[in-house]
């Protein structure tokens, strides 16, 4: 993701964070008889501890956001989601710009969102901490397209407190195609 994103960051935030979640996650998970898939907890997490939300979120939102970046230069946006975002926000210049507004505005610790609503619309939102829309204890609720982590740890090292510039330099390595496939998963 160089030099967008730099390595370090990603190495910091994948081999210590993101496991973290998931070492904290199968903790929890260690006592139970069942086991559901990250995105299952998430769409029911009302029914578990403060632990599972944060870590099953976490993992959940950190797997996303992995997938959802490639190196600079090798996806542009097209097909379906492409007229959908036309169609919402007038154009892909918009759409960032509204998007970049959203992001940037998360007090603290969260996320940003485009999702498909239970509608069928796209909806840019946020989320505090390790929630995500697909939690059923969310205010912003949806399928997630494209997320975008903006907690400190996700750009302190390069862009310590721009995070506006971090945010532009995310737009170098969307995965667009992944994008596509998770907007057109969503609308089935």
């Amino acid at each position: 993701l160089e030099p967008m994103i730099d390595a370090k960051t990603m190495e910091i935030h994948h081999s210590k964070h993101h496991a973290a979640y998931v070492a904290k996650l199968n903790a929890e998970a260690s006592k139970w008889d069942k086991f559901p898939t990250p995105e299952e907890l998430c769409k029911k997490i009302s029914g578990y501890n403060t632990a599972v939300r944060n870590n099953a979120g976490g993992h959940y939102n950190h797997s996303f956001f992995w997938k959802i970046m490639c190196p600079p230069g090798h996806a542009e946006v097209s097909g379906k989601l492409s007229d959908a975002i036309s169609k919402k926000y007038g154009s892909m210049k918009d759409f960032k710009a509204e998007f970049k507004k959203s992001a940037a505005a998360v007090f603290g610790s969260g996320w940003a969102w485009l999702v498909v609503t239970k509608n069928g619309d796209l909806e840019i939102g946020t989320t505090s901490n390790q929630d995500n829309p697909l939690m059923d204890v969310s205010a912003f609720k949806g399928t997630p397209v494209i997320g975008l982590d903006v907690w400190e740890h996700a750009y302190y090292l390069k862009h310590q407190n721009l995070r506006a510039d971090y945010i532009e330099d995310f737009w170098n390595v969307v995965n667009w195609q992944q994008a596509e496939t998770n907007y057109l998963t969503a609308m089935k």
